[in-house]
């Protein structure tokens, strides 16, 4: 059971499951029809081309999902834990995220591959920032935990067992984040195109400077 989640934890899961929603509807939309924020598809469509002896398709694929790796590796190496903490180097990855996202709108809007591999980097990056908070595991740039756990509440709920309320309405908000964003990133990509990453780019900006502001003025929670 989740004992408390603190009012930037609600904040930041929503505003990056928004972020992640535009970037996967940019990918599916655009000229390769690619989803960059999860790997499940990716690694079928690899095994796929390693079946019917594709080797340029299985080398896009393998260098998708290593993109995404690398961006772990980065989380992993600037934020040290796997459990949130306010005053951790959160603002730092957010940053180095928001460039990955500019960089991949510039190269993208040249048809060049690299564009998604930038945007698999910045999501793998992003998901393995926000991992657990009070022994909730947080995800923000797939889906199907968090429809496992709204079917296992369900499920719960049929059989009168007591449901973690906190641990639902954090699952709504990352579904209706990540809808959100893919709404609003379809609707900007038919008049912007590629240039629609530029908003997650500019929200996780947005959001480095506010949690930085934010941990400033809760001076109890240290950096390491």
């Amino acid at each position: 059971m989740i004992s408390k989640l603190p009012r930037w934890v609600w904040a930041g899961a929503w505003a990056l499951a928004f972020v992640a929603g535009i970037v996967n509807v940019v990918g599916f939309l655009g000229f390769q029809h690619q989803a960059v924020t999860h790997l499940t598809g990716t690694t079928s469509m690899l095994a796929a081309a390693i079946a019917s002896l594709d080797g340029a398709a299985a080398m896009h694929f393998a260098a998708i999902i290593g993109s995404f790796m690398v961006g772990t590796v980065f989380s992993g190496f600037l934020i040290q834990d796997s459990t949130l903490q306010l005053g951790r180097r959160y603002g730092i990855a957010l940053l180095l995220e928001s460039i990955l996202l500019s960089a991949a709108a510039l190269l993208l809007d040249r048809h060049n591959l690299y564009g998604l591999y930038y945007a698999s980097c910045a999501c793998g990056l992003q998901n393995a920032m926000v991992s657990t908070y009070s022994g909730a595991v947080v995800r923000t740039t797939h889906l199907s935990g968090m429809f496992t756990d709204l079917g296992i509440f369900l499920g719960h709920t049929l059989r009168g067992v007591p449901v973690d309320a906190r641990r639902l309405r954090l699952c709504i908000s990352v579904i209706s984040g990540f809808l959100c964003g893919g709404i609003a990133g379809a609707l900007a990509f038919e008049r912007w195109t590629y240039a629609t990453l530029f908003i997650p780019s500019a929200l996780t900006a947005a959001t480095a400077i506010v949690y930085g502001l934010y941990s400033l003025r809760h001076r109890g929670f240290t950096q390491p």
